[in-house]
């Protein structure tokens, strides 16, 4: 699992540095991930995210479904946007 984990996080930061100068507009210490059943919408998170295990049962289930290779170029989260914004603001209130 973790090597998994860590090539997904590899392999998406190295493709948003070939990526387009709107795309690398994400600050120190955050990452890019894209969530939403039908469109797409691009969120940055803390990094501190990969220490929960809401977000790491996630990225299992974005490995499950779209493998190493996703189709928005970053990580794609397989969950709506309102769930993902749900649990990610019960994380920032601790």
């Amino acid at each position: 699992m973790g090597l998994s984990l860590l090539s997904i996080i590899r392999r998406s930061i190295l493709t948003s540095k070939q990526s387009s100068m709107a795309s690398t507009n994400v600050p120190k210490g955050h990452f890019a991930v894209y969530v939403g059943e039908e469109q797409k919408r691009r969120l940055v998170v803390p990094i501190s995210y990969l220490n929960h295990q809401w977000f790491q049962d996630l990225l299992r289930c974005s490995e499950e479904k779209f493998g190493f290779t996703h189709p928005m170029g970053g990580i794609t989260i397989p969950c709506t946007e309102e769930a993902f914004t749900c649990h990610s603001s019960c994380l920032q209130s601790f």
